[in-house]
């Protein structure tokens, strides 16, 4: 795949988006000068699968995939948001990449749900997947209940959270329409995708190991490798992305959200990308960063052009 002509743009934005916001190299994640966000309010957690999960190893609390309901105190335009936090899938920042993005949005009124998700090693690919899928489809299933609209639904991934993020927005589908579940009749379709550092593929030679290895196992097969790699199954269906990431990020690199971008260009979709120069991986909102921060308005005003958030006031 040729990518000189991207990359020649991708480094024009970078340098301009530097020289406009004066960015300096970003504290790394929980160092001085980096504090979260207030948190969320107490939130009541409802399991994805009440009966039980499939594929399921055991009853304990890392065998129940779960949702945590954050809802505002207004939401006009009656959107909500599927978090998935990041951990590359061998634990899961529920705070910073959780209840602290929970509260982030209910500030802005948007209602929010923070995904709970089976991880690595004890469980590998496909389970973290249809964790995300099923996610959705039960909060579409109950969208009356949760005052949102059924076409208003996005989900927002940290790390490898927007790994599962653009693999939910890469592998949906309609729902069946004769399941006796309710919540399986739904379509499992994000309406909107926001993916924050995300790890994107699973090939070389830009994969993270470290997910790779406690998503798919020491040993995956190159088919496995391939179904896991969101970038290669990109269309026209995949939901309208807002990707955000830093060129010096030493954890995941850059060129995951590249490629990313690169394949919703050519299938038409509609994608904005902010690339800044400093930034330590696994930031969060970021909210008094001065080189990061101004990721998170650039997002609340993309939401807001679409939709998904209402007007400033």
């Amino acid at each position: 795949m040729r990518r000189s002509g991207l990359l020649a743009v991708v480094a024009v934005v970078v340098v301009l988006m530097s020289a406009a916001m004066g960015l300096a190299q970003a504290p790394a994640a929980g160092q001085p000068g980096t504090p979260a966000v207030p948190a969320a309010s107490a939130a009541p957690t409802v399991l994805l699968w009440p009966d039980g999960a499939p594929g399921a190893l055991g009853t304990a609390d890392d065998d129940k995939p779960s949702l945590a309901v954050y809802l505002p105190a207004a939401n006009p335009t009656k959107s909500a948001v599927v978090i998935a936090p990041g951990g590359g899938y061998s634990h899961l920042s529920m705070v910073r990449e959780g209840s602290d993005v929970a509260a982030w949005l209910n500030a802005r009124g948007v209602a929010a749900f923070v995904l709970k998700y089976r991880i690595g090693m004890k469980y590998h690919s496909p389970i973290e997947m249809g964790d995300g899928l099923r996610a959705i489809r039960m909060v579409r299933s109950h969208a009356a209940e949760y005052g949102i609209a059924p076409d208003h639904i996005g989900m927002w991934g940290f790390s490898a959270g927007g790994h599962m993020t653009a693999t939910t927005g890469t592998h949906f589908d309609a729902g069946n329409p004769a399941a006796t579940d309710p919540i399986e009749q739904q379509s499992s379709r994000p309406d909107f995708l926001i993916l924050a550092y995300p790890v994107i593929t699973m090939e070389a030679p830009y994969v993270h190991k470290g997910s790779q290895q406690f998503l798919l196992g020491n040993t995956p097969t190159p088919a496995e490798m391939e179904s896991m790699s969101a970038e290669l199954h990109v269309t026209a269906q995949t939901p309208p992305t807002f990707l955000f990431s830093t060129t010096d990020d030493h954890t995941v690199p850059i060129m995951n959200s590249i490629m990313f971008y690169e394949a919703l260009v050519k299938a038409g979709v509609q994608v904005e990308m902010h690339l800044f120069q400093h930034g330590a991986h696994g930031s969060g909102l970021a909210p008094t960063n001065p080189q990061l921060s101004p990721w998170t308005e650039m997002l609340i005003k993309w939401m807001r052009e679409r939709g998904y958030a209402a007007p400033a006031q």
